[in-house]
């Protein structure tokens, strides 16, 4: 049985941090995160 296809109904981006210990990774993305959480 064929399962059915899956339909994305909200358009995704896929980010990837690199960067030395302590210089502002998980800060950088808590901002881009909210800033598009709040973006509609």
């Amino acid at each position: 049985m064929a399962k059915a296809k899956f339909e994305r109904t909200k358009p995704h981006v896929n980010i990837g941090t690199i960067g030395h210990v302590d210089h502002g990774k998980t800060t950088l993305t808590a901002a881009i995160t909210k800033y598009f959480g709040d973006f509609k």
